[in-house]
């Protein structure tokens, strides 16, 4: 097991390893766009560059979130990282925007096939596949959400090299049309994984539960000493859990004795619903 701060420390590795990765393959789709004539590959080179200024973001993000909480944030940095990762998602929205319009304005050129273009066009491609699965492998024993965003956005780039080359090569043979085909499509599914990106970020960065309230209260109302939960509520922190409980203990019980009652309930919490944050709140049940 990782602690905190040794996962942190790995994502910036990995991001700044893909960063390094990404420049490699700007360099090669330029090569490539140059020599051949393809507004397609160019503008693939373009989207690579993208991908190269996300890195410096989320590098630079991550530097932020791995603080520790201070009197200006005492919940933690971790929300700078969910916004990290609505940045890329927005990000994707723009580049299916992009791709569509160059799809609509683009001008019948004469495109050349170049053997040893087609051959770095799929090193790139091999590339592409293996960053892709090697940063979703890190994300998920990391769970680290930007990781996964980010390798979305490089399965994105899988796919969208495969439809580069398909249309590259279909236009050398004078089917321009299905290159504008394969731009959109494209666009659309680039806005796919936008979506789904949106669905994970927006409710947290809203305050969304975390937990389903009546959980939370079933749960809290089994511990012994627990008369009534009088407020549930719940959230999230990157991609930590913090929950807010009020309860109600017997009138008589002692300072002593009701903090025992709430140690139980953070106990169970922690235990049960794997909250990385819990504050408990006694009052008198009357």
């Amino acid at each position: 097991m990782y602690t905190q701060q040794q996962k942190d420390q790995k994502v910036q590795n990995i991001i700044l390893i893909e960063g390094i990765y990404n420049v490699i393959v700007l360099l090669l789709k330029v090569v490539v766009g140059i020599a051949t004539n393809s507004l397609a590959i160019l503008g693939d080179a373009i989207h690579s560059l993208t991908d190269v200024l996300n890195n410096v973001v989320i590098w630079l993000v991550m530097r932020v979130a791995r603080k520790p909480a201070d009197a200006d944030h005492p919940y933690g940095h971790r929300k700078f990282e969910t916004m990290a990762v609505f940045g890329l998602a927005s990000l994707l929205v723009v580049l299916a925007v992009e791709l569509m319009l160059q799809a609509y304005r683009a001008d019948t050129q004469e495109i050349s096939s170049e053997p040893w273009g087609l051959a770095l066009m799929l090193v790139v491609l091999v590339l592409n596949l293996s960053v892709s699965l090697w940063e979703r492998y890190w994300a998920k024993k990391l769970a680290s959400d930007i990781l996964h965003a980010d390798a979305q956005h490089t399965m994105v780039d899988v796919i969208t090299t495969v439809l580069v080359i398909v249309s590259w090569q279909l236009s050398v043979m004078g089917y321009l049309w299905l290159d504008k085909l394969c731009a959109v499509a494209v666009a659309f599914l680039v806005l796919y994984f936008a979506f789904g990106l949106f669905q994970k970020v927006v409710p947290i960065l809203v305050d969304g539960f975390a937990i389903d309230p009546k959980q939370l209260s079933q749960a809290a109302q089994q511990i012994d000493g627990v008369k009534e939960v009088r407020q549930v509520r719940s959230r999230w922190i990157g991609d930590s859990k913090a929950v807010d409980l009020i309860i109600a203990v017997d009138a008589t019980l002692n300072i002593t004795e009701s903090h025992e009652i709430a140690h139980h309930v953070e106990d169970m919490l922690v235990a049960k619903f794997n909250v990385a944050d819990a504050s408990i709140h006694v009052e008198p049940y009357d």
